[in-house]
Order: C-alpha cells, then sequence, then structure tokens
C-alpha cells in the first residue's frame, strides 16, 4: 500500500476556500494511486476562535495571577486541532470521499508526561491502517497524543507536543506508517533563502538537506518544525514543504543537497533579551557559572549565543521567559567554598527590595561579610540573526564577511555564537529588517536557489 502523509497548517485550514484548496492536494495524492493520510492544526492564528492561542487566552482570563494546571491547558489546547480535524473531514465528505476524524490518542500516538512539549515514545499504526483499509481517508489532530495509562487514569491524558508540533505527528505517523513521503503544507512555497516578508524577493530552495532545514527551523524560520525533520532523517523518509495555495513544486528534504552549496540563507529568531554577568571570581567562577546553566534547565529556557570571558557570562533567551528569569535569578543566593562565600544576584545599579531583604538577613546573620555582589545588566530590545552555512568552517574568511557586513551599517553586535551549520549574532531588535536584507545581498543569496 502506497500511503503518504499531507499535514496542513493553521492557515492552509482558516476559511472555506482555504480547505477547498487543501481537499484538492489530497484528492491529487489519490488520483496518484496513494493513500492520503491527513494531518490538521487548529484553524488560524492568534485572534481566530479556534486558535490555539485563543483557547489558551480564554483559560488564562479566568483569573491572570492563577496559571492553569499543565495537564488541563493542555486539554484545552488540544481542542483547535479536534475541531479542525472534524471540518476538514466534512470538508472532503462533501466532496464525495469518505473520512474518518481521529484524535491523537485514536491515531494510536503515544507520548511521555512533559505536558505542553510532549515528546512521542511511540505510534501504533494499526487504527489508521484500519481505516485505509475501509476506503477511509484518516484525518488526524496535529499537535496531540495521550500519555500511558497509570493508577488514576486509565486511558491516560491528553499532551501537546509545543509549538510546530503538528509537524512532527506528521513526520512521525510517515514514520510509522512506512509512508512513500511526508508532505507539509503551508502559506509559503517552500523553505526561502529568507523571511520573504523582509526580504520580497527571497528564493525558494529546490532542495535542503534534513540537517540543514533543522538548523534553519533551529534558528527562526518557522516553515517546518526541526523535530520533524529529525525524525524524516532518522527513518529515510522523503519529505516535501509546499504551497497549499500553488502549484509549485516547493522544496525537497533530502539527506544530502547540492554538494556545491554551503550558504542557504539567512534566518532570524524572534524578540530575546540578553543578560551579562559580571563575575570577577576566578576561584568560583566556573561553579558558578554551572550553577546558573541549572538554574535555567530547571525552570525550562532555552539559551542561545552564550558567551564567557575572564570576568563574566552572557546569554540570549526568549523574551516571553522574561518574567522567569528574573524572579529565578534576583536576589539568588549562592554560596560558595569553605569558608562559605554567598553570591547575591542582582539586577541593575539598584537593589530590589527582595534583594534588600536578603542583604539584610545575611547581616543579621553575621555573614554580611561574607556576601560578594553579582550585577547582571539586561538589554531586552534583540534579536538573533543567522546565516545558515553548512560545513562553514571550511571556508575561511565567511565570518569575517557577515561581521564586516553588520559593522558597515552600522548595526552593533551584541555576541556571536556558532557551530557547524549556522554563525549567528545577536543585534538590537530595531535593526533584524535590515541586517537580514544585507547579509542576503551580500553573500547573493538570491543566486543560491538556482
Amino acid at each position: 500500500m502506497r500511503i503518504r502523509v499531507l499535514k496542513f497548517g493553521g492557515t492552509s485550514v482558516d476559511t472555506p476556500e482555504h480547505r477547498l484548496m487543501a481537499a484538492r492536494k489530497v484528492i491529487q495524492c489519490i488520483e496518484s494511486g496513494a493513500k492520503p493520510v491527513v494531518v490538521v492544526s487548529a484553524i488560524g492564528r492568534r485572534g481566530a476562535p479556534y486558535a490555539t492561542d485563543t483557547l489558551v487566552d480564554l483559560l488564562t482570563e479566568i483569573d491572570p495571577t492563577i496559571p492553569p494546571a499543565p495537564r488541563e491547558r493542555d486539554l484545552m489546547m488540544a481542542c483547535g486541532e479536534i475541531i479542525s480535524t472534524v471540518v476538514m473531514a466534512q470538508t472532503l465528505r462533501t466532496l464525495g470521499y469518505p473520512t474518518v476524524a481521529l484524535t491523537g490518542n485514536q491515531a494510536g500516538i503515544i507520548t511521555d508526561d512533559e505536558f505542553g512539549n510532549a515528546r512521542i515514545l511511540e505510534i501504533n499504526p494499526e487504527p489508521v491502517l484500519r481505516c485505509l483499509e475501509q476506503g477511509w481517508i484518516p484525518i488526524v489532530a496535529g499537535f496531540q497524543g495521550v500519555t500511558r495509562p497509570d493508577g488514576v487514569f486509565a486511558r491516560g491524558s491528553i499532551t501537546t507536543l509545543g509549538r510546530g508540533g503538528s509537524d512532527t505527528t506528521a513526520a512521525a505517523l510517515g514514520a510509522a506508517l512506512r509512508a512513500e513521503a511526508v508532505e507539509i503544507y503551508t502559506d509559503v512555497n517552500g523553505v526561502k533563502t529568507a523571511d520573504p516578508d523582509f526580504v520580497p524577493d527571497a528564493f525558494t530552495l529546490p532542495e535542503v538537506s534534513y540537517e540543514e532545514v533543522a538548523e534553519i527551523a533551529h534558528q527562526g524560520a518557522r516553515v517546518l518544525h526541526p523535530r520533524a525533520a529529525e525524525i524524516a532523517m532518522d527513518y529515510d523518509i522523503p519529505l516535501w514543504v509546499k504551497c497549499t495555495f500553488t502549484d509549485e513544486a516547493g522544496t525537497r528534504v533530502v539527506a544530502h543537497a547540492n554538494g556545491q552549496r554551503r550558504i542557504t540563507g539567512v534566518t532570524h529568531t524572534g524578540k530575546l533579551a540578553y543578560l551579562s554577568f559580571h563575575i570577577p571570581y576566578p576561584e568560583h567562577k566556573a561553579s558558578l557559572e554551572l550553577e546558573i546553566y541549572r538554574l535555567m534547565a530547571r525552570v525550562g529556557v532555552n539559551l542561545q549565543g552564550v558567551g564567557v570571558d575572564e570576568e563574566g557570562l552572557g546569554f540570549a533567551f526568549p523574551r516571553e521567559h522574561w518574567h522567569t528569569v528574573r524572579t529565578t535569578l534576583d536576589g539568588l543566593i549562592i554560596p560558595m567554598g569553605e569558608p562559605s562565600v554567598f553570591y547575591l544576584f542582582q539586577f541593575g545599579e539598584q537593589p530590589s527590595q527582595l534583594c534588600q531583604i536578603q542583604q539584610d538577613m545575611l547581616r543579621k546573620a553575621g555573614l554580611g561579610e561574607c556576601v560578594r555582589l553579582i550585577p547582571i545588566a539586561i538589554a531586552e530590545g534583540c534579536t538573533m540573526v543567522s546565516l545558515i552555512a553548512d560545513g562553514y568552517s571550511r571556508q575561511p574568511g565567511i565570518f569575517a564577511e557577515l561581521h564586516q557586513t553588520l559593522l558597515e551599517a552600522g548595526i552593533p553586535i551584541w555576541q556571536t555564537a556558532d557551530s557547524e551549520l549556522s554563525l549567528s549574532c545577536i543585534i538590537p531588535e530595531s535593526e533584524v529588517e535590515k541586517a537580514v536584507r544585507l547579509i542576503h545581498d551580500r553573500f547573493a543569496l538570491d543566486a543560491v536557489a538556482r
């Protein structure tokens, strides 16, 4: 049985007209002789009545001071995909095609219990295969699964897979069903050399490698979730990124793209905040850094652009985590050494009320002279631009050219980071559009896709 998995994003199912266009892609798959398995995201984006963010807002507005329990938050978020699944199934049914709508649970998707960012542990393909044998088109709710049964919930609990989780659902189903291809449909016609909102004439890449598209996603582009690329790579599944609204060929994701191409595109992240720590204490600096990293991991904050020098440490993180980071670090006391030294972390020049209380308590305990202050500077208005350059380390001069491009334009570079697949610079958020355009031009990325 030839099976293809077709995934449609929120903008592909947000209006009756768009759903009909998506339905035509499903029908074309049938006409090619393959059996389609359809995965859908929630309808629309924030503000649309059934979008995931809208549903979460409905829950949090009950009392903004009391965060929802993670399990119930996932239950609410899963509703968007369930609604979209039934609507898409009915759309195809009105065109004369038998369909069946399936939740993640009904499709056999088992996850761990990390609510809000669950990972798929296994997929039982039998329910979907039985639907195909009945001649039905399975329409599966993306972004969700279910935990294994436990002592309280005999049927498990609904989980969600994190942002972009419908892509992950599609790739994982493709692996479990041994599909001949997974096709990700969105509102752009493939993987671009840059954000078309910033570079309107950005070209569509005909081919990228699994590693490249995962790096592009990790560095901010939202065309495909990196987990989906990683699953497809692990199971050697042909993966396509296409547009619902055109007949363009799109981008094929393969094991090894054109060996002559080294620079693929330029990406940018969302809003970041950047912290700088002044730690002029060499005897404890490494241990303090480790404690900071552990704390950030414990509160679920991913760090970007980490930089270390002799007397300091800096890193960026998504600005949505600013409140969590501040409440975790401001007034934090870390004891070190024997006899003990107490390191007190403080944001800015003026101590907060919490910092003052902490200092007073240490003085009352007779430990005032044992306190060392670690000041933290914060820059909230920043973002990161990245040049996706596979194997850049084998090409001398690329980083110098990137650096020169930004400096000639008067764009400050606050921190740099690199990997085998990318070079990144943290810059002021106000300069990001200009930076993306300049880098795209400087490296002649309009020729990459040709």
